[in-house]
């Protein structure tokens, strides 16, 4: 699921296709399984599971999915055992590009990773050589349409400990640390709040802009194909679209 932009996904994701919906419904119940088998079932005791859940519910899953992934990985023994795997490369004419996976089969996922990047005009590089380009945050979308009064959304999002607070489109976007971003989320669901988005993103320090139309062709396919990739959770890029 691309985390790419503060905007561009919003309104995409209220029109996904069924099967595309299907997909991005497997990729967020592995990754809820993930969390189970590390931290057990209960999410009163295991934070990462309240905020995959969270970020679950922000993508439209439905209540009765979630507890069916999170009792399947709960009585599972054994199995599929899967690792986070982060990779970094650069796209058409140096864009940043982060992909996060969870993998069962690193050389496999490797391999992909590396034909994509190859085949669309970018490459592959070593851990760490785009990621200081970016600032890990907890962002948190909230729709304006039936919140009109910015003010008091602002501070109620200050007030639960947000790091910043600002407003495009009629969407308000909650920015926060990593390690305050269960703390703010929980604190404005106690408030009657929902969101669009809640999840740990990577955001860019700054975009690149392409004009060029194969880069703007190439860039696009990158991006489409990393997101079809059943071993892809996220991607991450300095595209300015």
């Amino acid at each position: 699921m691309s985390g790419h932009s503060k905007w561009n996904n919003i309104k995409n994701k209220k029109e996904k296709s069924d099967a595309q919906r299907a997909k991005i419904f497997t990729k967020l119940g592995r990754e809820i399984a993930v969390i189970v088998k590390a931290g057990g079932p209960n999410p009163d005791s295991n934070g990462k599971l309240r905020d995959a859940i969270a970020k679950a519910r922000s993508n439209n899953m439905p209540n009765d999915n979630i507890q069916r992934c999170i009792a399947k990985a709960a009585g599972e023994t054994g199995g599929n055992d899967y690792e986070e795997i982060t990779y970094e490369g650069y796209g058409p004419s140096g864009v940043a590009v982060i992909v996060e996976t969870l993998t069962n089969n690193r050389n496999r996922t490797a391999a992909d990773m590396r034909h994509y990047f190859d085949k669309y005009g970018g490459n592959l590089g070593q851990t760490g050589c785009v990621s200081y380009m970016f600032d890990k945050k907890g962002v948190l979308l909230i729709s304006a349409e039936e919140l009109p009064d910015e003010d008091a959304v602002m501070m109620d999002a200050l007030d639960s400990g947000a790091d910043d607070f600002s407003s495009e489109d009629g969407i308000y976007e909650v920015l926060t640390a990593p390690e305050n971003f269960s703390a703010v989320r929980e604190a404005l669901e106690e408030r009657g709040y929902s969101f669009l988005t809640a999840e740990i993103q990577m955001i860019p320090q700054t975009t690149v802009e392409l004009t060029d139309e194969e880069d703007l062709k190439n860039m696009n396919k990158l991006i489409d194909m990393l997101d079809d990739n059943d071993d892809v959770q996220n991607v991450y890029h300095n595209w300015d679209e």
